[in-house]
């Protein structure tokens, strides 16, 4: 059991504390790897396959000029590629070159054992109980929304 001198966090402001904390540990891994924090997490949303575009706007949440920057960048550093789309000839999809496979599962393994260690001092059935109750708020958000909200690692 994880004990701490701290006064016990709020609902909110523990939620609030924790996506401050992941989003550092997203960063320090992201800098390791000499990457920005917005093409890490391209790079783990490509990770399972060619994305499109439209699709990568709403996972990370950027305006269609923003996202294209950050394409051309990540492509400048052969990251990247764009290919057409088979089914729609105007559009593209994007896909991770060798490089950007080898960075992105490099970025996903730094993330998740980074958070596996901060979690280590829960137990096994607090962890379980955190993972599911996340899951839940997420499956709620996506159920009233129709959007999955922020991009997952992966």
């Amino acid at each position: 059991m994880v004990t701490t001198k701290e006064p016990v966090l709020g609902f909110t402001e523990a939620l609030v504390r924790l996506a401050h904390l992941v989003q550092q540990v997203f960063e320090e891994v992201a800098k390791e790897h000499d990457l920005t924090p917005q093409q890490a997490q391209l790079l783990c949303l490509l990770i399972d396959g060619p994305v499109g575009m439209t699709e990568l706007t709403r996972a990370l949440r950027l305006e269609k000029s923003s996202l294209t920057g950050l394409v051309d960048r990540a492509g400048k550093r052969g990251l990247v590629a764009r290919t057409r789309d088979s089914h729609d000839r105007r559009a593209c999809r994007i896909v991770l070159t060798p490089d950007g496979e080898r960075l992105g599962a490099l970025a996903h393994a730094g993330m998740a054992d980074r958070l596996e260690t901060l979690a280590s001092g829960l137990p096994r059935e607090q962890r379980d109980l955190l993972g599911s109750a996340i899951a839940g708020i997420l499956a709620e958000h996506t159920a009233a929304t129709g959007s999955p909200g922020p991009p997952a690692d992966r």
